[in-house]
């Protein structure tokens, strides 16, 4: 049996931030960052793929606020949303994954998966709204709209009269077909699954399952996934070639290898900042606490460059 990897793709690796995400740019991007994964499955690899959504989903909400507005159109729940967004992103991936496997000669089937995620409904994150979805709002427009939907609001750090729709980032507990995922590849298949951070649900009192309005952090379920289906290593793939201390100051400091005690020292010290690198580093840590083998953040087209990246791994 061969090397067992999950890869973690971030939203960005399909949309960038400067982009209108047309499907021409979209599609574009995606054969970029997959064609760097060629270099695992050449090297043994057996493959699940997940995918973030931040971008994607906020664009649908955006259009769910247009088509309501609009055209009296019924908005569809959040769940709803990162199930669109999962399926749509599972489905471009998917395809040109399979051309480039084409391209190179490769003879492998890929599956896509739409994944739930099981959450605590009385996790704390539905007491206090942390993730921003969503366009940005003027401080009239957000009281309007929370007092219209019920919904809540943040201002954004990086304008002045900028708010932002805020949702609950729950921690996820189970991943729904983590089995047959893990049978998927282990007979050989590519398996998409778990796409920004899974559907959110949960069991009610008679054991049914139920959807929860959350966005569930994509490091993190993708962390729970590689531990639940025994993958022996787990990428994380951004915009930056390593993790940093003190990273855009003066002091800034590559850090190439990392275990996890320096980790979690690094963590209470507040070296990472408050930015998306501190769950990222969060979720890498997790893995190698509970039998994953190592961890690697790294940027997404130097997957090929083993001096390139992070590395995180229990003991030295």
């Amino acid at each position: 049996m061969g090397k067992f990897a999950v890869v973690a793709l971030g939203g960005n690796a399909l949309l960038r931030g400067d982009e209108r995400g047309t499907i021409e740019q979209q599609n574009q991007n995606s054969y970029d960052t997959l064609k760097n994964l060629i270099y695992l499955i050449k090297d043994g690899y057996d493959l699940v793929i997940s995918h973030g959504n931040g971008p994607q989903v906020g664009n649908i909400l955006m259009r769910n606020d247009a088509g309501q507005d609009m055209y009296d159109i019924p908005a569809m729940p959040l769940d709803i949303c990162v199930a669109d967004s999962q399926g749509g992103i599972a489905y471009m991936i998917e395809r040109i994954l399979r051309n480039i496997l084409k391209e190179e000669g490769i003879d492998k089937n890929v599956v896509s998966l739409v994944t739930q995620v099981v959450v605590d409904r009385n996790d704390k994150a539905f007491q206090n709204y942390t993730k921003r979805v969503g366009k940005i709002y003027t401080k009239v427009q957000a009281d309007e709209l929370a007092s219209n939907k019920g919904w809540e609001f943040k201002k954004s750090p990086k304008a002045e009269d900028a708010w932002r729709r805020v949702v609950p980032s729950p921690k996820p507990i189970e991943i729904k077909n983590e089995q047959i995922i893990k049978q998927l590849v282990n007979s050989g298949n590519i398996v998409i699954a778990s796409g920004g951070g899974g559907i959110p649900v949960y069991y009610d009192e008679k054991g049914m399952i139920q959807p929860l309005e959350a966005v569930i952090d994509k490091d993190n379920a993708s962390s729970l996934l590689a531990q639940r289906i025994g993958a022996d290593e787990l990428y994380i793939l951004t915009d930056v070639p390593f993790v940093y201390a003190n990273y855009g100051t003066p002091d800034q400091k590559v850090l190439e290898y990392l275990d996890a005690k320096d980790t979690k020292k690094y963590m209470a010290d507040g070296t990472f900042g408050e930015g998306n690198m501190s769950p990222k580093i969060q979720a890498a840590l997790n893995f190698v606490e509970n039998g994953g083998v190592k961890s690697v953040i790294t940027e997404a087209t130097q997957l090929e460059d083993k001096s390139i990246g992070t590395r995180i791994t229990l003991n030295y």
